[in-house]
């Protein structure tokens, strides 16, 4: 196994990660939070695992949702404005570039944040394993009304004078009622009688069906897969866990880019591998060069 530590890329591994990637065909990209990381977006938890008093899991729920859409929403909507108020890195625009270069191509993202799609990364190409908090939803069962969506705030109502108060435990979190939430903008537009809703997979739902569908035709197409890119995720929860297995079992390598060694996919990696530790946002768009050529940010995100 090839290693690059401190965002210093070997020169080894990387000659040796380069001579595989031109040769290679059909091609995933496995992403978790680390992609994200040099954008300065906080992770989902936070601190201490806690919004306020509220345990951040507990309200990622159906049943929060039921009880309290309010409470809900103004916990989404300041996730949504940490998310808007940072812009993609290098990383986001080197996969969205290297998908239009390669038609064989496809990246799962654990991600929720929306900046693949603000780097313009290819839809066809990007499978939300976890939906997309820049994207809204119909929370009627009969109804599959969803639409993407990056107002900040998503109406008036969740405007507050400074978001970053809401966090804070000591400043009074206003009560939003299901109907002042409906009457202030969130009602569905094709049934006009939902209540829209975060378009993320919350816990105990079961993920995107379609999504799953496309990366089961991907993974069981006869044709081999040549690589498998691991990029800021311990691919440690299922099914995306198993999607490095499933790759190498179809011929993959892996190459691994990750802060910390200790989140190298355990027993899914072998002499024939890459590990660069480091940066997501500085190592992919190395990685990826011979395919996308030099990646600079747009001069409005610089």
């Amino acid at each position: 196994m090839s290693f690059a530590t401190h965002t210093q890329i070997n020169e080894a591994a990387l000659q040796s990660f380069h001579e595989h990637l031109v040769k290679s065909k059909r091609m995933l990209a496995l992403c978790g939070a680390g992609l994200s990381a040099a954008s300065g977006l906080p992770t989902f938890r936070g601190a201490g695992g806690l919004w306020r008093t509220f345990n951040a899991t507990e309200l990622a729920t159906p049943g929060a949702f039921s009880r309290d859409p309010g409470l809900v929403w103004q916990f989404y909507s300041y996730r949504r404005h940490m998310a808007m108020s940072v812009q993609p890195n290098r990383a986001h625009y080197a996969l969205a570039e290297f998908a239009r270069k390669n038609q064989h191509f496809m990246c799962l993202s654990q991600n929720v944040d929306g900046l693949s799609q603000r780097a313009n990364h290819p839809k066809e190409s990007l499978k939300l394993l976890h939906g997309s908090l820049a994207e809204v939803k119909c929370s009627e069962f009969f109804c599959r009304h969803k639409e993407q969506n990056f107002t900040d705030p998503i109406i008036p109502l969740l405007e507050l004078p400074n978001i970053f108060d809401i966090s804070d435990p000591d400043v009074e979190i206003p009560h939003l009622s299901f109907k002042a939430l409906l009457d202030g903008g969130l009602r569905c537009t094709q049934c006009n009688k939902g209540l829209l809703r975060p378009g993320v997979v919350w816990f105990g739902e079961s993920l995107p069906s379609n999504v799953l569908d496309d990366v089961d035709r991907f993974l069981s197409d006869p044709e081999p897969i040549d690589l498998i890119l691991v990029i800021g995720t311990s691919s440690s929860v299922y099914p995306a866990a198993g999607y490095v297995d499933c790759a190498r079992d179809k011929g993959a390598r892996v190459a691994t880019i990750n802060m910390d060694e200790r989140d190298i996919p355990q027993g899914r990696i072998s002499s024939m591998d890459w590990f660069f530790q480091g940066d997501a946002s500085v190592i992919v768009p190395e990685l990826l060069k011979p395919v996308t050529g030099h990646i600079e940010l747009p001069s409005s995100t610089v």
